[in-house]
């Protein structure tokens, strides 16, 4: 059958022209699983986690040590979403085009929308995942970050963050929200001056490459996390030590709904705001989960926790720790009523998104999708920079 879907092909590369000018930080800066094209939307696949290594004194002997066995950890990525935005015309609305030589310009508007959405769903569940697997956060919420100048402190407490973490000293990477951005770029004037940057880049075109050790992006998709209405918790009865990531907690004025998946918490005495797990707060046995690596600070009976405020969660990372498993949505053995379909790769976000093409009774319809999902690998090389 001939590529009945050429004709369009000029409209969707200028759409495509579109899509690379929005703010997607976060899908460039990740790993992606391309063995996750077989999975079902809903379908769990495991990827391995290794356990950190253990040693001991070297002591000569007939036998060597009997160890070395380890618990092998997973986690689970899903392909959780399959969606599409169409484009659809009939004749007549064409024919009414056809004069003014404008079908063309709003089709090709109408693609760049229907990407556009796409590519910003993908990107705020990337924020999302993010922000509720990091491992611990600095910085004050409600403030977005950079506000003094001169002052690169969120920088270095970021990096202090992943490296007690162990994570990655090199390709680290850091996505910012507009708030923090703007504070970024109209209070940190040494980053402008070019005997001290090395480079213009930044005055003359607004690009910021590296800062510390950073990449730098910024996105749209930097979510914005509502706190748990809970007050009063303390730790139970017994301390907690080091490492530990299940926290017995007593008290507290709202029960089950009172800790938020992604919520900030500290403890009395201790300066590290850790990040609650999912589920937040299991009731029945008044365990508060945290992501790994857990408690940097041992935790006595009865010491106060807090929940931190409302805050934007700007996000530091390394790449190996999420996973975004991308694909085309799935189609039946032999195929469906398409009559063509193709594949236009977004050179930012690196997307292939597939447009099909289908005709209808008088009427053309074309179909932009893509399913996805988003898997958070290694916590510990995750930060929020809150704002």
């Amino acid at each position: 059958m001939a590529n009945t879907i050429s004709a369009v092909l000029p409209s969707l590369y200028a759409a495509l022209d579109v899509v690379s000018r929005e703010l997607i930080g976060i899908i460039p800066a990740v790993q992606r699983n391309t063995s996750m094209e077989r999975a079902a939307v809903g379908q769990v696949v495991t990827i391995p986690v290794v356990p950190p290594a253990t040693g001991g004194n070297v002591t000569p002997g007939s036998v060597p040590p009997d160890d070395g066995d380890a618990i092998i950890g997973t986690q689970a990525v899903a392909i959780t979403k399959s969606k599409y935005s169409p484009v659809r015309w009939n004749g007549e609305e064409q024919l009414a085009l056809g004069p003014a030589g404008t079908y063309n310009t709003i089709l090709a508007d109408q693609f760049a929308q229907a990407m556009r959405w796409l590519a910003n769903q993908i990107e705020v569940d990337g924020g999302i995942a993010a922000a509720n697997g990091a491992s611990r956060a600095y910085g004050t919420a409600g403030a977005p970050p950079f506000g003094t100048a001169g002052d690169l402190t969120d920088f270095a407490g970021m990096n202090k963050i992943l490296d007690e973490n162990g994570a990655p000293q090199f390709n680290r990477r850091m996505i910012l929200g507009p708030a923090a951005r703007y504070n970024l770029e109209g209070k940190q004037s040494v980053l402008f001056k070019a005997n001290e940057a090395a480079t213009t880049d930044l005055l003359r075109q607004r690009i910021v490459t590296q800062v510390m050790g950073f990449g730098i992006g910024f996105s749209m998709g930097i979510p914005t996390h509502v706190k748990g209405t809970g007050t009063g918790y303390a730790v139970g009865g017994s301390p907690e030590p080091i490492g530990d990531q299940i926290i017995a907690v007593t008290g507290g004025t709202a029960g089950a709904t009172g800790l938020a998946t992604g919520d900030v918490v500290t403890f009395a005495g201790d300066t590290n705001k850790y990040i609650v797990g999912t589920p937040g707060l299991n009731a029945a046995a008044g365990n508060m989960p945290l992501n790994a690596p857990g408690l940097m600070a041992a935790a006595a009976g009865g010491t106060l926790v807090t929940i931190g405020a409302n805050f934007v969660a700007n996000l530091a990372f390394t790449p190996n720790a999420l996973v975004l498993a991308a694909r085309a949505p799935a189609l039946p053995t032999g195929g469906d009523s398409a009559d063509d379909r193709t594949f236009i790769v977004d050179p930012v976000s690196g997307l292939g998104f597939e447009v099909s093409l289908y005709r209808e009774y008088r009427r053309i319809r074309y179909e932009v999708a893509m399913a996805w999902g988003w898997g958070v690998v290694k916590e510990e090389h995750i930060a929020i920079l809150l704002g």
